[in-house]
């Protein structure tokens, strides 16, 4: 335990915030902790935590990317034509597809950021709104309703009946397990991922070390252009259509989270866990206020006090307090 708190110090102060809002929204609210309230949450998490581990990578390497909704959104509508050309399809070849595309689009980020030397955050604004109008211009804003039964139906990986109805978690769980998995993978237990950390805090210095700045670069933002793609598909899983529209706004929050989580906006810094616990602080609190009564125009003001509050906490030495006292000495 000493160790955990010594290595991650930001993600057991953000532990800590979510186990007080929980403890206090249990005597608030006799609905909060129960387990139909609770598997909602993750399911309602899913997609964010999926995008926030795609997020993770690219801040890992020292960079930023504010398009990755739109990018979701963009794959939504070329899988349904997609799946139309090819004449049916299923989940695997639905994820395929949807990664291939995300992944693509990650490219063209980080292609205009490495060949042209451009900083990302400028790259994905003008990524961010290029792709936003080409496909409002192309759909005309038209939500799509007509897909496929698999896309659509229901699929439950955990279902039990409860005083207070059923309770379940859905297909997008599952790949928010497999995402997360796969990123602490990729980041934790390979020598890229070290290199990404080395590249992201000393880009100059992992230049000179001999790491392929290209490959970092096209590996970060594609893999976010593939969290990005899996993302928009569990959506449409959850919400039944394809609007082109729906997803924008949802990058703050993401990126909110991940920056919550312990991830440093200079790169070089960052977890898994910690992106887990972002988005859950920021998903607690909005049911929380929503179970409570509380007007959801309140919702943007309350999280701002909370994510105050939560990197405030995070300058705490908590490692400090984590270490063996060192016994007295007989004089």
């Amino acid at each position: 335990m000493r160790r955990f708190v010594r290595a991650y110090p930001n993600e057991t102060s953000l532990f800590a915030v979510l186990f007080v809002i929980s403890a206090f929204l249990s005597f608030a609210s006799e609905s909060f902790f129960t387990l139909a309230n609770l598997t909602s949450l993750l399911n309602n998490s899913a997609v964010n935590v999926i995008w926030a581990v795609g997020l993770l990578v690219v801040l890992i390497a020292g960079g930023i990317d504010i398009s990755f909704a739109v990018a979701a959104s963009v794959v939504q509508y070329l899988c349904v034509y997609v799946f139309a050309a090819i004449g049916g399809s299923d989940w695997i070849v639905g994820v395929v597809v949807a990664g291939a595309l995300g992944v693509a689009i990650g490219f063209i980020n980080a292609s205009l950021i490495y060949f042209f030397n451009i900083i990302s955050i400028v790259v994905t604004i003008a990524t961010y709104n290029a792709l936003f109008g080409l496909l409002m211009f192309l759909t005309s804003g038209r939500l799509i309703v007509d897909l496929p039964d698999w896309w659509t139906d229901r699929i439950a990986i955990f279902q039990v009946k409860t005083s207070e109805g059923w309770a379940d978690l859905a297909l997008p769980v599952g790949v928010m397990v497999a995402a997360m998995a796969a990123t602490w993978l990729l980041v934790s237990r390979t020598a890229i991922g070290r290199q990404l950390y080395a590249f992201g805090d000393n880009p100059e210095g992992a230049r000179r070390a001999g790491v392929d700045i290209q490959l970092m670069q096209f590996l970060a933002f594609g893999w976010m252009g593939l969290m990005a793609g899996v993302g928009g598909l569990m959506q449409v899983n959850i919400v039944q259509e394809v609007v082109p529209n729906a997803l924008i706004g949802r990058e703050l929050d993401v990126l909110a989270a991940v920056v919550l989580g312990g991830a440093r906006l200079g790169g070089g810094r960052g977890s898994v866990i910690g992106c887990l616990f972002g988005v859950l602080l920021v998903a607690i609190t909005q049911n929380g206020l929503n179970l409570l009564g509380v007007s959801p125009f309140a919702f943007k003001m309350v999280i701002g006090i909370i994510i105050f509050i939560a990197i405030s906490m995070s300058s705490l030495d908590l490692a400090g307090f984590a270490k063996p006292r060192a016994r007295a000495s007989n004089v």
